[in-house]
């Protein structure tokens, strides 16, 4: 099973450029995982029928949202996650943007995330040390109880310096604070497993660059997007993938392949 992820930055716009339907003409996902749609189901012309839609579209117009096409009929479809409602009350409740969305196979849960952005002046970076990491993480570690779990997406942080093309300079940026490193940390140290970064260990490979500065020409970039499979589907891990050939967004596509 081969299973994709890309944050779109704007579905509607890089279905206008061509690369969404060339994309998907190219490498045949059994299933793909879209973040940042910033649209709603049917303000997007998409012609996959042989995929099932999936969609979690932010209540805000044109904002985040998530959505995944599926050749694979799932069990059932979860949206959002449970919170604390005096959290997400103190914090503009995040979960009205889209941006969780859990389809459930036979086999595993597939958990799609696009993560909330600190912003420039970490204006949210509190939301995620407080609310949302340790909610997402909760949330995943129930799942995790029924069946295994894949949980992918954009989770707006580089990991560790291998991760980001100029660490020395980021330290106390949105996307490489330490609040942020720690939250992927936690996943990794409950037992998810970072599918790139297993396979690839030593590998200094991007996933976001940003518009500024011809980052992406010169390859400044960051790895945000991120496969995490729990433990016990280790074994079923037959690849990794970061495609950083494929335009359209700022983010590049990623994927694992799973023997299920």
């Amino acid at each position: 099973m081969k299973i994709y992820s890309w944050n779109v930055n704007g579905l509607r716009a890089i279905i206008r450029k061509g690369a969404l339907a060339g994309f998907i003409d190219k490498y045949h996902p059994d299933i793909l995982c879209l973040q940042e749609t910033k649209a709603k189901q049917g303000q997007a012309e998409i012609d996959l029928p042989e995929y099932e839609e999936l969609w979690n579209s932010a209540e805000r117009p044109g904002y985040a949202g998530t959505a995944i096409f599926t050749k694979i009929k799932p069990l059932s479809i979860r949206y959002d996650l449970p919170t604390n409602k005096k959290l997400a009350d103190q914090f503009g409740d995040p979960l009205a943007e889209g941006r969780v969305l859990t389809a459930e196979f036979e086999k595993f849960f597939l958990v799609n995330v696009y993560t909330p952005n600190s912003k420039n002046a970490l204006e949210r970076l509190e939301l995620r040390e407080k609310l949302w990491d340790p909610e997402f993480l909760e949330y995943l570690t129930n799942l995790e109880q029924t069946k295994p779990v894949v949980v992918c997406g954009d989770f707006n942080a580089a990991h560790e310096e291998i991760d980001i093309a100029r660490p020395k300079t980021n330290h106390h940026s949105a996307g490489f604070t330490d609040e942020e490193r720690q939250g992927i940390s936690r996943l990794i140290t409950a037992g998810f497993v970072d599918t790139f970064r297993h396979l690839n260990p030593e590998s200094v490979r991007y996933t976001w660059w940003s518009h500024w500065g011809h980052a992406r020409e010169n390859n400044v970039g960051w790895r945000i997007d991120y496969f995490f499979i729990s433990k016990r589907l280790e074994k079923n891990l037959k690849s990794a993938e970061i495609y950083e050939d494929i335009l359209g967004s700022d983010h590049c596509p990623i994927s694992i392949e799973l023997e299920v």
